[in-house]
């Protein structure tokens, strides 16, 4: 039976993730390539879309991960413009609001940071109206350079 393009795609971030123990860490990020952590990136950027959006990300603090890294830039490289344009765009709102997203709050002030930053609200339905497309082109793009995922080189656990 043939895996299709997301199932190929999670694969090799579940891959990823056995061979570094299931965690990133400072640790072993430094054993990853680039393309590897892009990835993991991605995987942590997909995850809180499609969850709640970029308020959420950031709230959850996974906005350094994702903005502070050269992830818009690596996805570029990919051929993926439209995606690096997006995280460019998120980036921008980001230097502009984390700090108060990014403060501790209960459930109700959560969800009423939703209203507080609208700006946020076409960058999330761009970016789950084009998942799919997305992971796709990754999926391509892991074919095309196998290569850089390849995970015999990493000897984080011992094996």
């Amino acid at each position: 039976m043939t895996m299709s393009k997301r199932e190929r795609v999670d694969a090799c971030i579940a891959a990823i993730h056995n061979a570094i123990g299931g965690e990133l860490t400072a640790g072993n990020i430094g054993k990853l390539t680039a393309d590897q952590v892009t990835l993991l990136v991605w995987e942590t950027l997909r995850d809180e879309m499609m969850s709640g959006g970029f308020v959420q990300l950031i709230y959850n603090g996974y906005g350094t991960f994702v903005f502070k890294n050269p992830f818009a830039k690596a996805v570029k490289a990919w051929g993926m413009t439209e995606l690096s344009k997006l995280v460019y765009d998120a980036h921008r709102l980001y230097k502009k609001h984390h700090e108060r997203i990014e403060t501790d709050c209960d459930d109700d002030e959560f969800m009423a940071l939703y209203e507080q930053f609208p700006d946020f609200d076409e960058l999330d339905d761009e970016f789950v109206d084009n998942e799919e497309k997305w992971t796709e082109q990754i999926a391509d793009y892991i074919e095309g350079h196998i290569e850089n995922f390849d995970l015999e080189d990493i000897n984080i656990q011992g094996k």
